[in-house]
């Protein structure tokens, strides 16, 4: 029986993921950071082990239903858990995006301001007091009837769907058709009908060029298909579909996103006529408040918002006073430059977390565990000062704020440190201290304590010299009106400022290959694919040769197995009772539909006739199971596979498994797979790197792994830009481009450009006191 005072969450035997049956004891009611390098099992701990087993009890509390629930997805992999409180998670995962979930929506500002508008706003003469349902775009009562809420309409254009006029309909002058069979089809329809397909669509006349790319009539016509020597095409009935209906009807009702965004091409997005682009009735933009109305408010920088709201009355005081207290945490958080209709797939992971942080801070809880996923991810030093305050202000209101982070400022404020290691997947999985902070010092094994608790400065390295300059802009999107930006060939640049200061869009417009540059190579956070059936083989290219091996084993020989009888994506090897996705769906009538594992194959995939083929003593689902670091061992003597899997240990990711499916991997592991995939080619002429933030949830030891071979593509005679947040990158960088001063409409202006101990002096730069104290003191 555990003692209901002991302040401590004791964790008995956890063996989650690589945890080697731990046993740790964590202080409630402090501040408490998970450390570690990336693998090592510290995320296993604080959220596959102490968040899930809370959540667990959590659902067993609720009732009968729910923990049938749990009982499907299963118990953490754990001996005990005492003192655990009910836990609220913050992790970095972004819900399916949506284009009506906006910040508004996500931190309930929108309620908010809808009560202030509806209770408080200035309605005309004579009309109806509104309820605050009638100014939210996403209610039939508030949303505007042609855009049906969403503030755009799409349209479409001659030069759009046909981009080369001197092209006939037969030579495929309307690029938005369909190829293969369907584009044929709709060719032959019009040809069926009179219209001339042979002719340049220049030359045909301006009606019937109306006609076939905008009508909405749908005729149908017997197509008599021209007659191939060696098989017989029957007539057939076909109907005609004009380009624009094709492109709008595939755009709005294709579940395939590669239609849905070929379709895109053909399109413009303009704000809607009827609702200038507002998302609302009429009858709500005619309501307002201090003069404006609520779309006006809700398009505001949340910092001038809240200069804005003046009221007068007793009703309208209170109302804006709660708004005011709302958005205060947001601005402390440095998310002041955000919108309330800033819609929410625009925002990076980390906006998203400290955007629901700064939520939870109004929520009033207290007697809580919070678990956050690295949240100074994305974070520029200045606002890393504020994100401390916000979480000792969580503490203080008699919470427990457990943090998995690899910031070692949020590191070092931390009043207990559990870190785990020593190193990453099956050689990580150990707590080696648990304790305060500077009790770390002592530990040897620590690759956190190298780094915490290193004074010797970094070495000095001589600043490169560029071969050649490469000019981006005027750029006028977003928050940047006008800038130019001179990036230097040939050498390492960091793009550095405050969130929200224009950094990503600034580089976002280098979308060709300059003069000079022979390839551009854009590595972004994108997954490298959206379901679990693609993983790190199969994006990798790996897959392939393990499959080539299995398939010249004597055993598949003997079986008559080919190649692809050790796919998981096509029938013969898989199991068919999960279709090979190795778990299964269950539907519940109440609740979310959840995951299980196959009760058939257990989650291996594939069926027991391919399971018992081995190759050097283990089966394919074996081989998936196996991290980078053990499977360069297993294939060491296979040059191919060697050399993909040692451009994955290059950069950091000899814990990964094989089979790890695409959806559980980070937005920086899903980069650094494509600059290991990248690093693989042959690297012929100059190529020039852009990457966004690719230190994001590294720790310092994998950063340095990183760098080195970044620098490495430098020295090979290639150009590297990066956005970073990270002052030891931008210092070790050959140059500096410093955007701000701040972030939002305060931001968006090149504020500091040169060597780092040059941008380092200049005083408006709110990145230069951060980056001096990054610099060696003799460079």
């Amino acid at each position: 029986m555990s003692d209901p005072h002991d302040p401590y969450v004791r964790v008995r035997g956890a063996r989650e993921h690589n945890l080697k049956g731990v046993d740790v004891a964590v202080p409630r009611d402090m501040v408490t950071v998970f450390t570690g390098v990336s693998g090592s099992g510290k995320s296993s701990l604080a959220f596959g082990t102490i968040y899930a087993e809370a959540q667990r009890r959590y659902f067993e509390s609720v009732a009968p239903y729910a923990r049938r629930l749990i009982h499907q997805v299963g118990a953490p992999k754990v001996g005990d858990i005492t003192g655990l409180p009910p836990a609220v998670s913050l992790e970095q995962r972004r819900s399916a995006p949506t284009s009506r979930s906006s910040v508004g929506t996500v931190t309930n500002l929108s309620n908010s301001l809808r009560m202030l508008f509806s209770r408080a706003g200035d309605h005309p003469p004579g009309a109806e007091r509104l309820d605050s349902d009638a100014f939210s775009p996403n209610t039939a009562a508030g949303a505007c009837p042609q855009c049906q809420g969403l503030g755009q309409v799409h349209r479409t254009t001659e030069e759009l769907l046909v981009p080369d006029p001197s092209l006939s309909i037969r030579e495929g002058a309307i690029a938005a058709w369909p190829g293969a069979w369907q584009g044929k089809n709709l060719r032959d329809i019009l040809d069926a009908l009179g219209y001339d397909v042979d002719r340049p669509w220049r030359e045909l006349p301006a009606e019937q060029r109306e006609w076939v790319l905008f009508t909405d009539e749908q005729p149908v016509v017997t197509v008599h298909p021209v007659r191939d020597a060696d098989r017989i095409q029957r007539p057939y009935q076909g109907t005609y579909m004009s380009a624009r209906r094709y492109v709008m009807k595939t755009f709005s009702d294709s579940r395939s996103p590669a239609l849905r965004a070929r379709a895109e091409r053909f399109l413009t997005g303009a704000p809607c006529p009827a609702c200038g682009g507002s998302r609302l009735r009429p009858e709500a933009l005619a309501v307002t408040f201090g003069g404006r109305t609520i779309a006006e408010l809700a398009a505001m920088p949340l910092s001038r918002l809240a200069d804005a709201l003046v009221a007068t009355g007793e009703t309208a005081r209170f109302l804006t006073a709660d708004l005011k207290a709302r958005i205060a945490p947001v601005a402390e958080l440095g998310l002041g430059y955000l919108s309330l209709d800033r819609a929410t797939p625009t925002l990076s992971a980390g906006e998203l977390q400290r955007l629901r942080l700064a939520t939870q801070l109004r929520s009033g809880l207290f007697g809580v565990v919070y678990v956050l996923d690295e949240p100074s991810a994305g974070l520029h030093p200045a606002d890393t000062e504020a994100l401390l305050t916000v979480l000792g202000r969580l503490k203080s209101a008699g919470n427990s704020v457990f943090v998995v982070e690899h910031h070692l400022d949020v590191v070092r404020d931390a009043d207990w440190i559990v870190d785990v290691g020593p190193l990453a997947g099956e050689h990580g999985g150990e707590v080696l201290y648990s304790g305060p902070v500077a009790g770390l010092a002592e530990v040897a094994d620590s690759a956190t304590a190298r780094f915490l608790f290193d004074d010797s400065p970094a070495p000095v390295r001589e600043v490169r010299t560029p071969r050649g300059w490469l000019q981006v802009g005027p750029v006028k999107r977003h928050n940047l009106h006008g800038v130019t930006a001179e990036f230097p060939l040939g050498v390492f640049t960091a793009v550095t400022g405050v969130s929200g200061s224009g950094k990503s869009t600034l580089i976002g417009e280098i979308t060709r290959e300059p003069s000079g540059v022979g390839r551009l190579v854009s590595v972004d956070q994108r997954p490298i694919g959206r379901t679990p059936r693609s993983n790190l083989a199969t994006y990798t290219g790996l897959f392939d040769v393990v499959r080539k091996a299995f398939a010249a084993t004597d055993a598949a020989r003997e079986g008559g197995y080919g190649v692809g009888r050790f796919s998981f994506n096509v029938a013969g090897g898989r199991c068919e009772t999960c279709q090979g996705e190795g778990f299964v769906s269950v539907e519940l009538l109440f609740l979310p539909s959840t995951y299980t594992p196959c009760p058939d194959c257990g989650g291996a995939r594939y069926n027991p006739e391919t399971l018992q083929v081995t190759y050097r003593g283990l089966n394919i689902a074996q081989v998936l199971d196996l991290t980078v670091e053990a499977a360069a061992e297993f294939f060491a003597d296979n040059p191919v596979v060697s050399r993909s899997l040692d451009t994955l240990l290059d950069v950091g990711l000899g814990y990964l498994r094989l089979g790890q499916p695409a959806t559980e991997l980070s937005g920086g592991e899903a980069q650094r797979i494509k600059l290991a995939g990248e690093l693989q080619r042959g690297r012929r002429g100059h190529t020039l790197y852009l990457l966004d933030e690719p230190t994001t949830g590294l720790h310092p030891a994998d950063v340095k792994v990183l760098l080195r071979q970044l620098h490495g593509l430098v020295d090979a005679g290639h150009t590297v830009v990066v956005v970073e947040h990270d002052m030891s990158v931008a210092a070790g960088a050959d140059w500096v481009i410093d955007l701000g001063p701040g972030g939002g409409e305060a931001g968006g202006r090149v504020v500091a450009a040169g060597p780092p101990r040059e941008v380092a002096g200049v005083h408006r730069s709110r990145t230069a006191p951060y980056l001096a104290r990054a610099l060696p003191s003799g460079q």
